[in-house]
Protein backbone atom coordinates (compact mmCIF):
# COMPACT_ATOMS: atom_id res chain seq x y z
CA UNK A 1 0.00 0.00 0.00
CA UNK A 2 1.23 3.51 -0.85
CA UNK A 3 0.65 5.67 2.24
CA UNK A 4 1.09 9.43 1.81
CA UNK A 5 1.56 11.72 4.81
CA UNK A 6 1.08 15.49 4.73
CA UNK A 7 3.84 16.76 7.00
CA UNK A 8 7.31 15.38 7.55
CA UNK A 9 7.79 16.12 11.25
CA UNK A 10 8.47 13.93 14.25
CA UNK A 11 4.94 12.51 14.42
CA UNK A 12 5.25 11.24 10.86
CA UNK A 13 8.74 9.95 11.60
CA UNK A 14 7.59 7.89 14.60
CA UNK A 15 4.56 6.65 12.67
CA UNK A 16 6.82 5.40 9.88
CA UNK A 17 9.39 3.94 12.32
CA UNK A 18 6.61 1.86 13.87
CA UNK A 19 4.97 0.91 10.57
CA UNK A 20 8.17 -0.26 8.85
CA UNK A 21 7.46 -3.71 10.28
CA UNK A 22 4.62 -3.94 7.75
CA UNK A 23 4.83 -4.18 3.95
CA UNK A 24 3.96 -0.67 2.76
CA UNK A 25 5.59 2.30 1.06
CA UNK A 26 5.67 5.64 2.87
CA UNK A 27 5.65 9.04 1.18
CA UNK A 28 5.88 12.42 2.91
CA UNK A 29 5.61 16.07 1.84
CA UNK A 30 7.09 18.96 3.81
CA UNK A 31 8.51 22.41 2.96
CA UNK A 32 11.66 21.76 5.02
CA UNK A 33 14.37 19.86 3.13
CA UNK A 34 15.72 18.32 6.35
CA UNK A 35 12.36 17.48 7.92
CA UNK A 36 12.57 14.47 10.29
CA UNK A 37 10.93 12.22 7.66
CA UNK A 38 13.17 13.21 4.77
CA UNK A 39 15.55 10.25 5.09
CA UNK A 40 13.10 7.49 6.07
CA UNK A 41 10.45 7.96 3.35
CA UNK A 42 9.97 8.87 -0.28
CA UNK A 43 10.21 12.61 0.35
CA UNK A 44 8.75 15.55 -1.58
CA UNK A 45 9.95 19.04 -0.70
CA UNK A 46 6.84 21.18 -1.12
CA UNK A 47 4.17 22.91 0.92
CA UNK A 48 1.34 20.82 2.37
CA UNK A 49 -0.69 24.06 2.30
CA UNK A 50 -0.40 24.48 -1.47
CA UNK A 51 -3.44 23.14 -3.35
CA UNK A 52 -1.62 21.87 -6.43
CA UNK A 53 1.30 20.42 -4.49
CA UNK A 54 -1.05 18.37 -2.29
CA UNK A 55 -3.05 17.27 -5.33
CA UNK A 56 0.07 16.16 -7.21
CA UNK A 57 1.45 14.42 -4.12
CA UNK A 58 -1.71 12.50 -3.31
CA UNK A 59 -3.12 11.49 -6.68
CA UNK A 60 -1.27 8.16 -6.96
CA UNK A 61 -1.50 7.13 -3.29
CA UNK A 62 -3.78 4.45 -1.89
CA UNK A 63 -4.41 6.52 1.23
CA UNK A 64 -3.39 10.01 2.36
CA UNK A 65 -3.20 11.00 6.01
CA UNK A 66 -1.81 13.92 8.04
CA UNK A 67 0.62 14.51 10.88
CA UNK A 68 -0.28 18.22 11.13
CA UNK A 69 -3.76 19.69 10.71
CA UNK A 70 -2.73 22.94 9.00
CA UNK A 71 -2.92 21.47 5.51
CA UNK A 72 -4.88 22.29 2.35
CA UNK A 73 -8.22 20.62 3.08
CA UNK A 74 -9.69 21.69 -0.29
CA UNK A 75 -7.03 19.66 -2.07
CA UNK A 76 -7.83 16.68 0.16
CA UNK A 77 -11.51 17.08 -0.72
CA UNK A 78 -10.62 16.97 -4.43
CA UNK A 79 -8.48 13.87 -3.88
CA UNK A 80 -11.48 12.17 -2.27
CA UNK A 81 -13.55 13.00 -5.36
CA UNK A 82 -10.83 11.36 -7.46
CA UNK A 83 -11.11 8.16 -5.41
CA UNK A 84 -8.15 8.58 -3.06
CA UNK A 85 -8.88 7.54 0.52
CA UNK A 86 -8.17 10.39 2.98
CA UNK A 87 -7.92 9.60 6.72
CA UNK A 88 -9.27 11.48 8.59
CA UNK A 89 -11.55 12.83 5.88
CA UNK A 90 -11.35 16.37 4.54
CA UNK A 91 -14.55 17.49 6.28
CA UNK A 92 -13.42 16.71 9.83
CA UNK A 93 -10.00 18.23 9.08
CA UNK A 94 -11.76 21.43 7.90
CA UNK A 95 -13.90 21.46 11.03
CA UNK A 96 -11.03 20.96 13.45
CA UNK A 97 -8.49 23.26 11.77
CA UNK A 98 -10.88 26.19 12.28
CA UNK A 99 -11.47 26.90 15.98
CA UNK A 100 -14.85 28.53 15.24
CA UNK A 101 -16.15 25.46 13.41
CA UNK A 102 -14.65 23.18 16.05
CA UNK A 103 -16.42 25.00 18.89
CA UNK A 104 -19.70 24.97 16.96
CA UNK A 105 -19.27 21.21 16.42
CA UNK A 106 -19.11 20.69 20.20
CA UNK A 107 -22.15 22.92 20.73
CA UNK A 108 -24.26 21.19 18.07
CA UNK A 109 -23.46 17.74 19.45
CA UNK A 110 -23.83 18.67 23.13
CA UNK A 111 -20.17 17.94 23.94
CA UNK A 112 -19.21 20.01 27.01
CA UNK A 113 -16.81 22.82 26.08
CA UNK A 114 -16.34 26.24 27.72
CA UNK A 115 -18.79 29.00 26.75
CA UNK A 116 -17.59 31.07 23.82
CA UNK A 117 -18.39 33.85 21.40
CA UNK A 118 -17.06 34.50 17.93
CA UNK A 119 -15.06 37.64 17.18
CA UNK A 120 -14.84 38.80 13.57
CA UNK A 121 -11.87 41.12 14.01
CA UNK A 122 -13.26 43.96 16.13
CA UNK A 123 -13.54 44.50 19.89
CA UNK A 124 -16.62 46.76 19.78
CA UNK A 125 -19.24 44.08 20.40
CA UNK A 126 -17.47 41.81 22.91
CA UNK A 127 -19.89 40.43 25.48
CA UNK A 128 -17.63 37.77 27.02
CA UNK A 129 -16.91 38.68 30.67
CA UNK A 130 -13.32 39.00 31.85
CA UNK A 131 -11.11 37.05 32.11
CA UNK A 132 -11.32 35.13 28.84
CA UNK A 133 -9.03 33.32 26.40
CA UNK A 134 -8.65 34.42 22.79
CA UNK A 135 -7.90 31.67 20.27
CA UNK A 136 -7.14 32.54 16.65
CA UNK A 137 -9.49 30.77 14.26
CA UNK A 138 -6.68 29.21 12.25
CA UNK A 139 -2.98 28.47 12.54
CA UNK A 140 -2.60 28.01 16.29
CA UNK A 141 -0.83 25.03 17.88
CA UNK A 142 1.42 24.26 20.87
CA UNK A 143 0.17 27.33 22.72
CA UNK A 144 0.68 29.65 19.72
CA UNK A 145 -2.34 31.71 18.65
CA UNK A 146 -3.73 31.65 22.20
CA UNK A 147 -3.68 34.50 24.74
CA UNK A 148 -5.31 35.42 28.04
CA UNK A 149 -7.30 38.66 28.24
CA UNK A 150 -7.51 39.43 31.96
CA UNK A 151 -9.29 42.80 32.00
CA UNK A 152 -10.22 45.88 29.93
CA UNK A 153 -6.59 47.03 29.88
CA UNK A 154 -5.68 43.85 27.96
CA UNK A 155 -8.12 44.69 25.14
CA UNK A 156 -5.34 46.77 23.58
CA UNK A 157 -3.44 43.55 22.78
CA UNK A 158 -6.48 41.75 21.34
CA UNK A 159 -5.69 40.23 17.95
CA UNK A 160 -7.85 41.62 15.15
CA UNK A 161 -8.13 38.34 13.22
CA UNK A 162 -11.19 36.08 13.39
CA UNK A 163 -11.13 34.36 16.77
CA UNK A 164 -12.94 32.41 19.42
CA UNK A 165 -13.31 34.17 22.77
CA UNK A 166 -13.66 31.48 25.40
CA UNK A 167 -14.61 31.62 29.06
CA UNK A 168 -11.59 31.00 31.28
CA UNK A 169 -11.84 27.71 33.14
CA UNK A 170 -10.52 27.45 36.70
CA UNK A 171 -8.33 24.43 35.89
CA UNK A 172 -7.49 21.71 38.38
CA UNK A 173 -5.89 19.34 35.85
CA UNK A 174 -5.25 19.18 32.12
CA UNK A 175 -6.05 15.76 30.73
CA UNK A 176 -5.92 14.05 27.36
CA UNK A 177 -7.52 10.99 25.86
CA UNK A 178 -6.66 9.49 22.47
CA UNK A 179 -9.43 7.73 20.60
CA UNK A 180 -9.46 5.79 17.36
CA UNK A 181 -12.11 4.77 14.84
CA UNK A 182 -11.59 2.71 11.68
CA UNK A 183 -13.69 2.56 8.51
CA UNK A 184 -15.62 -0.41 9.85
CA UNK A 185 -16.78 1.68 12.82
CA UNK A 186 -14.65 -0.17 15.38
CA UNK A 187 -13.45 2.15 18.16
CA UNK A 188 -10.77 2.06 20.84
CA UNK A 189 -9.83 4.52 23.58
CA UNK A 190 -6.44 4.87 25.26
CA UNK A 191 -6.31 5.36 29.03
CA UNK A 192 -6.58 9.00 30.13
CA UNK A 193 -3.28 10.82 30.65
CA UNK A 194 -2.48 13.91 32.70
CA UNK A 195 -0.58 16.74 31.07
CA UNK A 196 1.74 18.97 33.08
CA UNK A 197 2.67 22.10 31.12
CA UNK A 198 5.79 24.24 31.26
CA UNK A 199 4.32 27.61 32.33
CA UNK A 200 7.04 29.61 30.57
CA UNK A 201 6.94 27.90 27.16
CA UNK A 202 3.24 26.90 27.30
CA UNK A 203 4.32 23.48 26.03
CA UNK A 204 3.70 20.02 27.40
CA UNK A 205 6.41 19.22 29.94
CA UNK A 206 5.40 15.89 31.53
CA UNK A 207 2.75 13.38 30.56
CA UNK A 208 1.56 10.87 33.18
CA UNK A 209 -0.48 7.69 32.76
CA UNK A 210 -2.71 6.56 34.35
CA UNK A 211 -3.96 9.80 35.83
CA UNK A 212 -5.31 10.18 39.35
CA UNK A 213 -9.01 10.98 38.80
CA UNK A 214 -12.25 10.06 40.55
CA UNK A 215 -14.79 7.58 39.22
CA UNK A 216 -17.15 10.48 38.46
CA UNK A 217 -14.53 12.26 36.36
CA UNK A 218 -13.72 9.00 34.55
CA UNK A 219 -17.43 8.59 33.73
CA UNK A 220 -17.62 12.13 32.36
CA UNK A 221 -14.63 11.48 30.09
CA UNK A 222 -16.11 8.17 28.95
CA UNK A 223 -19.35 9.95 28.03
CA UNK A 224 -17.42 12.60 26.07
CA UNK A 225 -15.39 10.02 24.12
CA UNK A 226 -18.46 7.91 23.35
CA UNK A 227 -20.36 10.97 22.08
CA UNK A 228 -17.40 12.17 20.00
CA UNK A 229 -16.83 8.78 18.39
CA UNK A 230 -20.55 8.47 17.66
CA UNK A 231 -20.83 11.84 15.90
CA UNK A 232 -17.46 12.16 14.17
CA UNK A 233 -18.24 11.04 10.64
CA UNK A 234 -14.75 9.85 9.78
CA UNK A 235 -12.17 7.21 10.56
CA UNK A 236 -9.17 8.64 12.35
CA UNK A 237 -7.07 8.91 15.46
CA UNK A 238 -8.00 11.93 17.56
CA UNK A 239 -6.45 13.47 20.67
CA UNK A 240 -9.13 15.10 22.82
CA UNK A 241 -7.56 17.62 25.20
CA UNK A 242 -9.61 18.18 28.36
CA UNK A 243 -9.85 20.54 31.32
CA UNK A 244 -10.91 19.29 34.74
CA UNK A 245 -12.12 22.33 36.67
CA UNK A 246 -11.91 22.87 40.41
CA UNK A 247 -15.56 21.85 40.82
CA UNK A 248 -15.01 18.43 39.22
CA UNK A 249 -16.50 19.22 35.79
CA UNK A 250 -14.76 18.04 32.60
CA UNK A 251 -14.61 20.30 29.53
CA UNK A 252 -13.20 19.71 26.05
CA UNK A 253 -10.45 22.22 25.34
CA UNK A 254 -9.78 21.20 21.75
CA UNK A 255 -9.22 18.17 19.55
CA UNK A 256 -6.30 17.28 17.28
CA UNK A 257 -7.20 15.05 14.29
CA UNK A 258 -3.84 13.29 14.40
CA UNK A 259 -1.11 11.73 16.49
CA UNK A 260 -0.34 13.84 19.54
CA UNK A 261 2.41 14.73 21.99
CA UNK A 262 0.21 13.57 24.88
CA UNK A 263 0.30 9.99 23.57
CA UNK A 264 4.06 9.50 23.34
CA UNK A 265 4.34 7.51 26.57
CA UNK A 266 2.21 4.82 24.90
CA UNK A 267 5.33 3.71 22.98
CA UNK A 268 6.57 1.76 26.00
CA UNK A 269 3.72 2.24 28.47
CA UNK A 270 0.91 0.52 26.56
CA UNK A 271 0.40 -2.83 24.88
CA UNK A 272 0.37 -0.87 21.60
CA UNK A 273 1.31 2.74 20.91
CA UNK A 274 -0.70 5.53 19.34
CA UNK A 275 1.54 5.07 16.28
CA UNK A 276 0.52 1.43 15.90
CA UNK A 277 -3.11 2.44 16.35
CA UNK A 278 -2.79 5.11 13.67
CA UNK A 279 -1.41 2.53 11.25
CA UNK A 280 -4.37 0.25 11.99
CA UNK A 281 -6.78 3.16 11.36
CA UNK A 282 -5.13 4.21 8.09
CA UNK A 283 -5.13 0.64 6.73
CA UNK A 284 -8.57 -0.20 8.19
CA UNK A 285 -7.09 -3.11 10.16
CA UNK A 286 -8.52 -4.41 13.47
CA UNK A 287 -7.72 -1.84 16.15
CA UNK A 288 -4.98 -2.59 18.66
CA UNK A 289 -5.12 -3.37 22.38
CA UNK A 290 -4.39 -0.24 24.45
CA UNK A 291 -3.86 -1.69 27.96
CA UNK A 292 -1.27 0.01 30.18
CA UNK A 293 1.82 -1.53 31.78
CA UNK A 294 1.84 -0.01 35.27
CA UNK A 295 2.77 3.68 35.37
CA UNK A 296 4.31 5.48 32.41
CA UNK A 297 5.31 9.03 31.67
CA UNK A 298 6.99 11.26 29.14
CA UNK A 299 9.32 14.25 29.32
CA UNK A 300 9.68 16.58 26.33
CA UNK A 301 13.19 17.51 25.22
CA UNK A 302 13.03 21.12 24.06
CA UNK A 303 15.74 23.54 23.06
CA UNK A 304 17.18 25.46 26.01
CA UNK A 305 17.03 29.23 26.22
CA UNK A 306 19.84 31.19 24.53
CA UNK A 307 20.97 28.22 22.41
CA UNK A 308 20.53 28.07 18.63
CA UNK A 309 22.53 25.95 16.21
CA UNK A 310 23.78 22.38 15.83
CA UNK A 311 22.22 20.38 18.65
CA UNK A 312 24.08 18.89 21.63
CA UNK A 313 22.25 16.69 24.15
CA UNK A 314 24.10 17.45 27.38
CA UNK A 315 23.69 14.68 29.97
CA UNK A 316 22.20 12.13 27.56
CA UNK A 317 24.78 9.47 28.39
CA UNK A 318 23.74 9.44 32.07
CA UNK A 319 20.08 9.17 31.13
CA UNK A 320 20.85 6.18 28.92
CA UNK A 321 22.21 4.34 31.98
CA UNK A 322 18.85 4.54 33.77
CA UNK A 323 16.55 1.46 33.84
CA UNK A 324 13.10 1.56 32.24
CA UNK A 325 14.00 4.81 30.49
CA UNK A 326 13.62 5.21 26.73
CA UNK A 327 15.06 8.00 24.58
CA UNK A 328 13.37 9.13 21.35
CA UNK A 329 15.17 11.78 19.27
CA UNK A 330 13.52 13.37 16.26
CA UNK A 331 16.40 13.64 13.80
CA UNK A 332 16.50 17.44 13.97
CA UNK A 333 20.06 18.70 13.58
CA UNK A 334 19.37 22.33 14.54
CA UNK A 335 18.02 23.45 17.90
CA UNK A 336 16.49 26.75 18.99
CA UNK A 337 14.79 27.85 22.23
CA UNK A 338 11.55 25.94 22.83
CA UNK A 339 11.89 23.67 19.77
CA UNK A 340 10.78 20.08 20.34
CA UNK A 341 13.85 17.92 19.71
CA UNK A 342 12.83 14.62 21.28
CA UNK A 343 11.25 13.03 24.31
CA UNK A 344 12.07 10.50 27.01
CA UNK A 345 9.61 7.85 28.19
CA UNK A 346 9.80 6.34 31.66
CA UNK A 347 8.15 3.29 33.28
CA UNK A 348 7.64 2.95 37.04
CA UNK A 349 5.79 0.90 39.65
CA UNK A 350 4.01 3.89 41.24
CA UNK A 351 2.98 7.46 40.45
CA UNK A 352 5.44 8.74 43.07
CA UNK A 353 8.36 6.84 41.52
CA UNK A 354 7.35 8.02 38.06
CA UNK A 355 7.27 11.70 39.01
CA UNK A 356 10.54 11.37 40.88
CA UNK A 357 12.25 9.89 37.82
CA UNK A 358 10.79 12.48 35.43
CA UNK A 359 11.89 15.37 37.66
CA UNK A 360 15.33 13.82 38.06
CA UNK A 361 15.76 13.39 34.30
CA UNK A 362 14.68 16.99 33.69
CA UNK A 363 17.59 18.16 35.86
CA UNK A 364 20.04 15.78 34.14
CA UNK A 365 19.63 16.66 30.50
CA UNK A 366 19.81 19.91 28.53
CA UNK A 367 19.33 20.57 24.83
CA UNK A 368 22.11 22.98 23.85
CA UNK A 369 24.04 24.05 20.77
Amino acid sequence: MKIGILGGGQLGRMFIQNALKYDDEFYTIDPSADAPCHNISYFTKASFNDYQSVLDFGKDKDVVTIEIEHVNALALEELEKQGVKVVPNSQIIKTIQQKILQKEFYKIHDIPSPDFEIMDGTSDEIKMPFPFVQKLNTGGYDGKGVQLIKDANDLAKLWVEDSVLEKLVDIDKELSVIVAKNENGETKTFPVTEMVADPKLNLLDFNICPTNISDDVARQIEAITEKFLAVVDSPGLFAIELFLDTEGKVWVNETAPRLHNSGHQSQEGNANSQFEQMYRVVTNAPLADTDTFGFSGMLNLVGAENFSGKVIYEGLENVLKMPKTYVHLYGKTETKPGRKMGHINVLADSREELLEKLIQIKTMIRVKA
